[in-house]
């Protein structure tokens, strides 16, 4: 079925009908109060979140040079991630009706607890919401460490070459270094001579988070066990990132630059879900139901599992593929697709739509 926008007059086409079907969908869900704020809810969530690294902090500094200060570092690098998860929430405007208020409050919850960059995270994520998976559009599929289409691999000669053949199987050892690439990230924007909305404010926290804690981790540790710790911290926390995001869109169908998608059809089928309960749901801060935060990027993270059903159904009444599999299953899709493109096959995971659009 074609789901390009056509501009000539006539009946009305799939795309057309998915644009005004959209329309339907978010006043059925607006209607369910699933994009109604949850202050309670997220009060609670800081509250644990709070408690659970004053725990962390009062571990680090009781338990003296213990071998389970690494198992401390781990618990950092968990918390850090929902912390994470949080700030996510707020740039995306689901805490607080006040758009000040949620920008201020993810700059300073990120950038203060975690230490990425909020300019440079809303640069970069604001671009994959507008075209998750599309070529030159999506900043998350740019040839960086990894490629992910064929072109970019067969241009890949020597080690990049060598590495690119073999980076699904890498892909799990490259997340252990995630997270030190997102402070890079950040000391790059805030140093880097591009635009940054809040330089000055995120110089300082930055500065104090990526500064402050290994301080405070070295002095109540010394040099051999703090440096351990930072690099557990660091390594778990790449991974529990990186173990969160990539399985939304790696392996999904990729799209050439010039494809003209309605909104619809662009969020369901480039997105994939994650089932597997409340235990994903936590790990992955809800982004498991990647499918309908695309579709209602505001909606807060607790509504989207009640937003799921009433979302499938509708897509399944309306012949518009909805992708959902278990944690296991979809790092498995993402390790076979980096390998196959890798190799410079043809993505391994194009479908009719993809071919299409290719084709224009």
């Amino acid at each position: 079925m074609s789901l390009l926008l056509d501009p000539e007059p006539g009946p009305a086409t799939v795309a057309q009908r998915h644009v005004s079907g959209y329309s339907a969908l978010s006043r059925m869900i607006k209607e369910a109060g699933l994009l109604d704020r949850r202050y309670a809810w997220y009060a609670g969530r800081c509250l644990l979140l709070g408690l659970g690294l004053v725990t962390g902090f009062v571990l680090l500094f009781t338990l003296g040079g213990s071998p389970a200060q690494l198992l401390v570092a781990a618990g950092f690098g968990v918390l850090f991630t929902q912390v994470a998860f949080l700030a996510h929430d707020a740039a995306h405007r689901q805490i607080f009706v006040s758009g000040r208020r949620n920008e201020w409050s993810s700059l300073i919850i990120g950038n203060l607890i975690v230490g990425p960059s909020h300019g440079w995270w809303m640069r970069k994520h604001s671009r994959h919401h507008g075209n998750p998976n599309k070529i030159g559009a999506d900043d998350d599929i740019a040839p960086g460490a990894l490629v992910f289409t064929a072109e970019d691999a067969r241009q890949r000669t020597g080690v990049a070459g060598w590495f690119a053949r073999r980076q699904g199987w890498l892909f799990p050892a490259l997340l252990l270094l995630a997270g030190l690439d997102l402070h890079r990230a950040a000391v790059g924007t805030v140093l880097g001579p591009g635009p940054v909305k809040h330089r000055p404010a995120e110089l300082i926290l930055i500065a104090i988070r990526l500064l402050g804690f290994p301080i405070l981790v070295l002095a109540a540790l010394g040099p051999g066990l703090g440096l351990a710790f930072l690099a557990v911290q660091v390594a778990v926390f790449g991974v529990c990132m990186g173990g969160a995001f990539a399985p939304n869109h790696k392996g999904m169908p990729i799209v050439p630059k010039d494809a003209k998608l309605d909104f619809l059809s662009r969020q369901v089928l480039m997105s994939r879900n994650i089932s597997g309960g409340r235990m994903i749901d936590w790990l992955m801060g809800g982004l498991n139901y990647q499918i309908e935060h695309h579709l209602f990027p505001s909606m807060p993270s607790v509504n989207l599992r009640l937003a799921r059903p009433l979302i499938r159904a509708y897509c399944a009444e309306h012949d518009l593929p909805y992708t959902e599999t278990s944690l296991l299953e979809s790092h498995k899709i993402v390790i076979r697709y980096l390998n196959q493109v890798g190799l410079g096959e043809s993505d391994p995971f194009s479908c009719p739509l993809t071919a299409q659009l290719r084709s224009r």
